[in-house]
């Protein structure tokens, strides 16, 4: 059986990235063709924004050392696991999707190099009223994201999939491309 695709969704915080995921894993739940990840992260399970799984710090490292995570990085103060499941699922067949990390993905590439990134862009000013509706940033915080988004741009011939306006415009997008490549079930 041939692997499935790892699919590497990315973009700055607030891009909207959870948004489009869990939309396309709501309308992509009875296809067995496709898997969604979780995340392990260092952070409380009702921080808000993505389904996670929290672990404390301890655990995030014991698990580190036992060799359970397919990737993991460190970013905003936070450690950011995916679990060694992905190998299994890509094995079976099966097109997974996580919630990617922009610095982490060359080191990604080298442990999967038919990782297909996809890349969610947003206008600057959507994202500066994104980031402060949902308020867990100061100010100074914000212009700092808005600052690293502008350095991160999806290199030519990466897919870019624009969230800018209605969520199902792009949420479709992602079905779209999460969907089709998924050609048989997993066994």
């Amino acid at each position: 059986m041939a692997n499935g695709t790892l699919f590497y969704v990315i973009g700055p915080s607030g891009s909207g990235k959870d948004s489009l995921m869990t939309y396309a894993r709501a309308r992509l739940a009875g296809n067995p063709k496709v898997v969604f990840a979780h995340r392990y992260i260092t952070r409380a399970a009702n921080a808000g924004g993505e389904n996670h799984v929290a672990l404390t710090e301890q655990e995030f490292k014991s698990r580190q050392q036992a060799g359970l995570f397919a990737m993991h990085w460190h970013s905003h103060g936070c450690h950011y696991g995916i679990g060694k499941e992905i190998n299994m699922w890509l094995a079976k067949g099966c097109n997974v999707v996580m919630n990617g990390s922009r610095e982490h993905l060359p080191y990604a590439r080298q442990d999967y190099p038919e990782l297909q990134p996809v890349w969610i862009e947003v206008s600057q000013a959507v994202l500066a009223e994104r980031l402060r509706a949902r308020n867990r940033e100061s100010e100074n915080e914000i212009q700092q994201r808005l600052m690293r988004a502008a350095a991160y741009r999806a290199p030519a011939g990466e897919i870019v999939i624009t969230n800018d306006g209605a969520l199902e415009l792009a949420g479709e997008q992602l079905v779209k491309l999460i969907a089709p490549k998924a050609l048989a079930a997993c066994a």
